[in-house]
């Protein structure tokens, strides 16, 4: 008769055996026994036994064979797509984004529409009907996503479940507030700064693959920052780490003297979309109510609005000297939604004036080719990794 400890280690030794199993599948996107054993240096018999239990829990499925020499084939097994589901959600003040993924990454539905933010229960209530929706698409039930990943702007705070640093968010501030997020699917969740996401999407999908040291930064309704270092996100002690919004960039700026700039922080309140109309409307361009504006005014020759793209280079060229002096970067990715459309009026004078103020050449910057997806991208990659470790473990036998 197996011991207690015997039949725990054997157990603990099939865990191990399926997740570097799986792991392989979805990252070959098909693979035979003999591939597997020789990647993942298991016996064939074991990978034999391993499949029969993946497929047996309906995590992997079988997809035709490969020839091989002699006119041998060999069985290929997939990930089994439906086996489980991501919620990706991007949070913001003027727009919610979502979409379903399945279990290997495929988007399977999408929706779009402006937010309900301006009440925590509005929101809740919102983002509870577009996943019921999102399911119906994809022709499953709410109950069936296996984990929802939600990006917002600020920081989780999971010692109380609260949302700081997020003033677009009013009510998320409040002890226990982000729970109700919980209720939604039912399912695990997480939730995670929105620029650390779309940081995510941009290693996983982006100009950030293959590059080990970057940044992205996010200008847009506010100021954010994702770091990646050594390949993996970088969050700090606090999970505050790319809080750029906060940096002392913008002495002497009459913005700074409006009661949100301590809210906010000085470089937000001088950098963000409103700084920009704000600023450009102060110097004389009247007629501009959007940042949008602001920039096509500057792209045809306004120089009152020319004036004020000046200033946001002057106050973004020191913002990225004082990162590039820290963290050294490869590569600055530019992204939110004035990051992302003031490319051809941000790259070249900020290199240029990057290059003055660091010890050595400046880091390459290049806006994101993601442009609105980049959260719901790295929502999506996290939340496969997540999801997977998820689905084997309650495919998994007892250790105890």
């Amino acid at each position: 008769m197996q011991s207690s400890a015997t039949a725990s280690t054997t157990a603990v030794l099939r865990v191990m055996n399926e997740r570097a199993v799986f792991a392989e599948v979805f990252r070959l996107g098909k693979a035979s026994r003999p591939e597997l054993a020789g990647i993942t240096g298991l016996s064939k018999p074991t990978v034999g036994i391993t499949l029969n239990n993946l497929e047996d829990a309906g995590l992997l499925r079988q997809v035709g064979r490969r020839s091989g020499p002699a006119g041998r084939s060999a069985l290929l097994y997939e990930v089994r797509p439906e086996a489980g589901y991501v919620l990706a959600v991007d949070i913001g003040r003027a727009f919610v984004r979502t979409a379903l993924a399945d279990l290997v990454g495929t988007v399977v539905a999408r929706k779009q529409e402006p937010s309900r933010g301006s009440d925590d229960q509005d929101l809740v209530a919102q983002l509870t009907r577009l996943a019921d929706e999102l399911a119906a698409t994809a022709g499953i039930t709410r109950g069936d996503i296996t984990l929802a990943v939600y990006g917002t702007p600020g920081i989780h705070d999971k010692s109380d479940g609260s949302l700081h640093l997020a003033p677009n968010l009013p009510g998320w501030d409040r002890p226990d507030s982000l729970t109700q997020l919980g209720d939604i699917t039912k399912a695990t969740y997480v939730v995670e700064n929105d620029a650390n996401l779309a940081a995510i999407g941009e290693a996983r999908y982006g100009l950030g693959r293959d590059v080990r040291h970057f940044v992205f930064v996010s200008i847009g309704t506010g100021t954010g920052m994702g770091v990646v270092i050594d390949g993996r996100l970088y969050r700090g002690a606090r999970g505050a780490a790319g809080e750029v919004g906060y940096m002392p960039v913008g002495d002497g700026d009459p913005l700074l003297d409006q009661p949100e700039s301590r809210r906010r922080g000085m470089f937000e309140s001088v950098a963000s979309a409103g700084a920009v109309v704000a600023t450009a409307q102060r110097l004389g361009t009247l007629g501009a109510a959007t940042a949008k504006e602001v920039l096509d005014a500057a792209r045809a020759g306004d120089p009152a609005a020319r004036q004020t793209v000046d200033r946001e280079i002057d106050y973004l060229g020191r913002a990225l000297a004082g990162v590039t002096a820290v963290l050294d970067p490869e590569l600055v990715v530019l992204g939110g939604g004035l990051g992302a459309h003031a490319g051809d009026l941000l790259t070249g004078p900020l290199l240029e004036k990057l290059g003055r103020l660091v010890a050595l050449r400046p880091p390459r910057i290049e806006v994101s080719t993601l442009g609105t997806e980049g959260v719901l991208l790295g929502a999506i990659a996290s939340g496969l990794t997540a999801a997977h470790d998820l689905v084997l473990s309650r495919a998994a036998p007892s250790t105890t």
